[in-house]
């Protein structure tokens, strides 16, 4: 099984910033986020537990790690998508909203979805009979999922994890 957690909160995401690659950590509510999730996972059993660089992954996965008592590793493959000249504009700009829906195309300065996929597939690969948890980004949630999951374009480009919402896939 694996189990996928979306960072916390930060003031970015709650206020609708895109936030790829800058390191923001959580805010207030996004601590109580992992410090809740961290509770959730208490007896889950896990054999692998990786999380991107970034600080707000980071700070979720030592909540959760003070928990349960699982160390966890860093994982590059993990960091969010950069989303080039589009990191920091208004969610709903509609430059990004249509660059969103390019997945061949780079975001200018960044990545595409397919560059996401050449990074993330391998990893889930690897982790196929083991019982992961991976603390990422919304960007690297969507490509996971759909990795499991059949999606239409609309769907895809719609799909958004919670902040701190955990997704299970076998």
């Amino acid at each position: 099984m694996i189990y996928v957690v979306r960072h916390g909160e930060t003031e970015w995401n709650a206020i609708n910033k895109v936030l790829g690659r800058t390191d923001i950590p959580l805010n207030d509510r996004g601590i109580e986020q992992a410090e809740e999730m961290a509770r959730s996972l208490k007896d889950v059993k896990i054999d692998v537990f990786l999380c991107s660089p970034l600080s707000r992954a980071r700070q979720t996965a030592d909540a959760i790690s003070d928990v349960t008592g699982i160390p966890y590793k860093t994982d590059d493959r993990l960091i969010e998508h950069d989303f080039g000249i589009f990191e920091g504009v208004n969610r709903f700009d509609e430059g990004y909203q249509n660059a969103k829906r390019e997945y061949f195309v780079r975001y200018p300065g960044g990545e595409s979805f397919f560059d996401l996929a050449a990074r993330v597939y391998p990893l889930i690969k690897e982790l196929e009979g083991k019982n992961a948890l991976l603390v990422t980004h919304g960007g690297i949630c969507r490509i996971i999922r759909s990795y499991f999951e059949d999606m239409g374009n609309e769907e895809f480009v719609q799909f958004s994890q919670g902040n701190c919402e955990i997704r299970m896939y076998p």
